[in-house]
């Protein structure tokens, strides 16, 4: 890690966090529709992931996927404007908050529906061994996904056929308004991947640099053994699941004792006690966002809605 990336990652980690929260001020304002889930408090865990991954392997998650889009580098002008339905988006508008994606990018969504998204992993990372190339597919799911049908065929069928997946629970504690220990008889999400045989390991998501660690290492594991692995990610979202949630399930005070360490007051120490950035060179980068972020708003709203043609467009493969 240079410091030109990791004050990159700082970039990164903030345009996630001003973009969610001029998203949830659009949306309050009634200018985006739909659901919305915010990615705040959750920032280093994409930003880790994304930066250990090489441009050749696939990448795919869940709904709360506004963060891992510009992470994979697209842009704030589309991810806004796509939330605002607008036709510059990068789906034209038509895909919304909880479909993201971009295939030049290897940027596979943005899927809606819980736990869904992970067989369509194990099916890219098998097109893959097809093709006898070896690319990783890394496959981004919450704590409430590994409750589901899907996550326990997925996982068994890419440990039977050594696929190529590097599996990442994101734990943020909270499937929508449910606590972990009382969804799951396992409270260590790692654990459910010993049913599976499959080597597995867990991390804090709350620092960038230990989340890039730990994803480099299995990342370079999975390609290097042919088999997959699954990482848990110890994280917390600091909004609630979405737009329209009350957050009546927990206490003030536990989101206040997480939001002490959040994921970019932590970096931001790190870059200053260890003397790779001053406060000027931060201050500066904030001041970018902040003008990015105010770009992407100016362009989002200027844009055009999709005209009613686009309706019957992309939909059949030619």
């Amino acid at each position: 890690m240079n410091k030109g990336q990791l004050l990159d990652w700082y970039y990164q980690m903030v345009l996630i966090r001003r973009v969610e929260e001029r998203g949830a001020e659009l949306y309050q304002a009634g200018k985006i529709g739909g659901f919305m889930h915010l990615y705040i408090g959750q920032e280093a865990v994409s930003t880790g992931i994304v930066a250990a991954r090489e441009p050749r392997d696939r990448l795919i998650t869940a709904y709360r996927d506004h963060g891992v889009a510009l992470n994979c580098g697209i842009s704030a002008r589309e991810v806004m404007a796509e939330l605002l339905g607008k036709i510059t988006g990068m789906s034209k508008g038509k895909g919304g908050s909880m479909h993201m994606a971009s295939v030049e990018k290897n940027m596979w969504g943005g899927h809606a529906i819980v736990g869904a998204h992970l067989p369509i992993a194990a099916g890219m990372a098998l097109g893959d061994q097809y093709a006898g190339n070896d690319n990783v597919t890394i496959c981004m799911f919450g704590d409430g996904a590994t409750n589901i049908g899907y996550f326990h065929e997925a996982l068994n069928l890419s440990k039977i056929w050594n696929l190529r997946v590097l599996w990442v629970c994101e734990n943020n504690k909270y499937g929508m308004g449910t606590a972990v220990e009382r969804a799951s008889a396992v409270v260590d999400i790692r654990q459910k991947a010993e049913a599976y045989a499959m080597k597995n390991g867990q991390v804090d998501g709350m620092d960038v640099v230990k989340v890039y660690q730990a994803a480099k290492e299995t990342i370079d594991f999975v390609r290097r053994e042919s088999q997959p692995y699954f990482l848990e990610v110890i994280t917390y979202r600091f909004r609630g699941h979405s737009m329209g949630d009350p957050e009546r399930y927990r206490r003030p005070e536990e989101v206040r004792q997480w939001q002490e360490n959040d994921p970019i007051g932590i970096f931001r120490r790190y870059l200053l006690e260890n003397k790779l950035a001053d406060q000027k060179t931060l201050d500066e980068i904030e001041a970018r966002v902040e003008r990015d972020v105010q770009d992407a708003v100016e362009f989002a709203e200027a844009s055009p809605e999709p005209p009613l043609q686009e309706l019957y467009t992309d939909i059949f493969v030619d």
